[in-house]
Parts: C-alpha cells; sequence; structure tokens
C-alpha cells in the first residue's frame, strides 16, 4: 500500500470520527472528484450516520438542473471558480439539509486547462450554517493524483469547519 493512500484513509478516518462526535451530517457536490470524496467517506463503515447526500454534477447542466447554479454565473466565471464552488457546497447543503456541505469543481486535466485557469486548478469549498469557507489549490500530477489530492483537501478543509 502507497503512502499517499495511508496517508489519505488516515484524514478520512479522522473526519469520520470528528464528524460522528459532533453529531454533524454532510452532503457533498462534486465535479472533477466524480464521486471520489463520497466513495472515501462510505468505504468507512457507520458513515451513514452523518454523510446523506452526494449528487456528481460533472457538467454545467448538471449544475445548473440539480444545484440551481445560475446559468449567468456559470457564463460568467466559468465552473472552476470560488463562486461556483461556494454556492455548489451551499446548495447541496439546503438541498439535503445538512449541517455542513462541500463542493469540489476543478480540471483535472490532462486537458482542459486554459491560460487563466491550468490543469490542477481545483477550488473547494466549505459551509455550514454560519460560515463558508473556500480554497483555491493548484495541484500537479496526473488526473488521479489531482483527484485525490483534492478530495483530501476537501477533508481538511471540513475538519477546520468543524473545529
Amino acid at each position: 500500500m502507497n503512502i499517499m493512500r495511508l496517508y489519505m484513509e488516515k484524514i478520512i478516518k479522522e473526519l469520520h470520527r470528528l464528524l460522528i462526535s459532533k453529531k454533524k451530517t454532510l452532503a457533498a457536490a462534486e465535479s472533477c472528484t466524480g464521486g471520489l470524496f463520497a466513495k472515501l467517506l462510505t468505504d468507512i463503515p457507520g458513515s451513514s450516520a452523518y454523510f446523506s447526500f452526494g449528487v456528481i454534477t460533472y457538467s454545467n447542466k448538471s449544475k445548473e438542473a440539480l444545484l440551481g447554479i445560475p446559468h449567468g454565473l456559470l457564463l460568467r466565471k466559468g465552473a472552476v471558480s470560488r463562486e461556483v464552488a461556494m454556492l455548489m457546497s451551499l446548495k447541496v447543503r439546503r438541498k439535503a439539509k445538512t449541517d455542513l456541505g462541500v463542493g469540489i469543481t476543478g480540471i483535472a486535466g490532462p486537458s482542459g486547462g486554459t491560460g487563466l485557469k491550468r490543469t490542477g486548478t481545483v477550488y473547494i469549498s466549505a459551509s455550514s450554517k454560519d460560515t463558508r469557507l473556500c480554497r483555491k489549490f493548484l495541484f500537479k500530477g496526473n488526473r488521479s493524483s489531482v483527484r485525490k489530492k483534492a478530495a483530501l483537501q476537501a477533508a481538511f478543509l471540513l475538519k477546520r469547519l468543524i473545529k
């Protein structure tokens, strides 16, 4: 088993224990990670105590239809933006009626990047009723590596929001 996988499992288990101990519920809206974040959480027995809803909104159309992200915002800012990530976490939390929401949107590669938004650009947002956090990342590596790093950073951001 490689070091990255062991590290990811450790962090996800820490988030798992924190969510259970704080009695918080969670929903996730994922784009570039394609459900990897939800998979990592639900690989752990007992995750049904907190994880209630996950949606993969890979296309702009699905972001609009499933989460209600405004078409105009997607045109103005692009799907890979702070504004869209923040709305993803907020809308999925409200739709699922959970304490916490996470939104992940980015360009995992190997193509799709532009001069303004390079491959590896990922925005991750975590929200609660009172707080919204959002961070921009520029990950290096192949598609799989970018997706894993994004899922891991989503866990870190949620841990920060909960504490």
